[in-house]
């Protein structure tokens, strides 16, 4: 029939066409590569476990330094708001500027911790410290500016956790360690004799020798 375009590939002639859910899954779903080289992340060691622990690593670092001065910025930002829409005295709701002068203090002082604490690579107290100034941001009501450092501080925290799980998986003090390497926990060396069903034969009293 002229016009129409012949698709049988009985004979391996012409190439078989996608149909419209084939093309609309391999664009969302990209195939796995066969080239490519998959490569498994070796387990790491004692030593290695115990220095990750200890300091913070490169990403971890600028983190923290990029959060420190962020953190004053918005530290003095908030304040302001606060002080300029404080209402006037006498009103119920009317804060002393005293008192923000003094959290102006203390959020600054937040800042400079984590400075500090990312210079010395000290995730655990970065991360504690991060979530405490993110929580003090909260509570005043500057949701916006408290949750990022809640949520880093989080991460922070959950990374020191994880690394401290790994380190006691590596070391053998979880003792879910053992069945996780495939080997079963140590059995107890009491040993417990079987018991069956029967009861045991009385021993007849003995009569002692008879008289005659």
């Amino acid at each position: 029939m002229p016009g129409s375009r012949d698709f049988d590939n009985s004979e391996g002639d012409l190439p078989t066409r996608p149909s419209f859910s084939e093309r609309l899954r391999k664009a969302i779903v990209k195939p796995a590569d066969p080239d490519a080289v998959t490569t498994t992340e070796a387990p790491r060691s004692v030593e290695e476990l115990q220095a990750a622990i200890k300091w913070a690593d490169d990403k971890e670092r600028l983190i923290g330094l990029f959060a420190a001065p962020v953190a004053a910025a918005v530290g003095f930002l908030v304040i302001t708001a606060l002080i300029d829409n404080d209402p006037p005295v006498g009103h119920p709701r009317h804060v002393n500027v005293s008192i923000y002068h003094d959290l102006t203090l203390v959020l600054l002082g937040m800042s400079m911790l984590m400075l500090v604490l990312a210079l010395m690579r000290k995730r655990l107290f970065l991360g504690i410290v991060m979530a405490l100034y993110g929580l003090g941001i909260f509570n005043l009501h500057y949701w916006g500016f408290g949750v990022p450092f809640l949520l880093f501080g989080a991460w922070y925290l959950v990374r020191a956790y994880r690394l401290q799980q790994s380190l006691k998986l590596a070391t053998g003090d979880d003792p879910r360690g053992a069945t996780r390497n495939g080997s079963s926990p140590p059995s107890s060396k009491r040993y417990t004799p079987p018991t069956s069903g029967r009861r045991p034969p009385r021993a007849k009293p003995d009569k002692g020798p008879t008289s005659g």
